[in-house]
């Protein structure tokens, strides 16, 4: 089991229409890789790029290196498993992470001016503030 947690634009989808959006977007039909940040808006791009400087991707061309592994004992812990698709930034990571990573996830989404739908959490969903 992870805790997953999902960013996306807030433009995408209206609240009561969430659950509909992502099931769509769980299919994964998207006609490229889901471990490359350029497929998504410069948002969202912005947002991951940031996440992953504490929570970096377990596969993928931003995957630490075994010397990196190995240089860091904690950093395995700290690996996370995302899909990057042209709407959303989605992200799995152990429950031994949870309050740090959706305190990160969500102050960089507020940040960048993303939502978050805090899966894992019953599908609460969070907006970024009006600017």
């Amino acid at each position: 089991m992870t805790y997953d947690i999902l960013a996306f634009e807030p433009d995408n989808v209206v609240d009561a229409d969430f659950p509909a959006w992502w099931a769509e977007q769980l299919r994964w039909a998207e006609n490229h890789s889901y471990d490359d940040v350029a497929v998504t808006s410069p948002s969202l791009n912005r947002f991951y790029k940031e996440l992953i400087q504490t929570f970096p991707p377990m596969n993928g061309p931003d995957s630490p290196t075994d010397v990196e592994l190995d240089q860091d004992p904690g950093l395995e812990d700290r690996l996370a498993d995302y899909s990057i698709g042209t709407k959303v930034v989605y992200g799995a990571f152990a429950w031994s992470q949870e309050p740090e990573a959706r305190e990160i996830f969500t102050s960089l989404a507020s940040k960048h001016g993303v939502a978050v739908a805090l899966v894992s959490d019953r599908g609460e969903i969070l907006r970024p503030p009006e600017h």
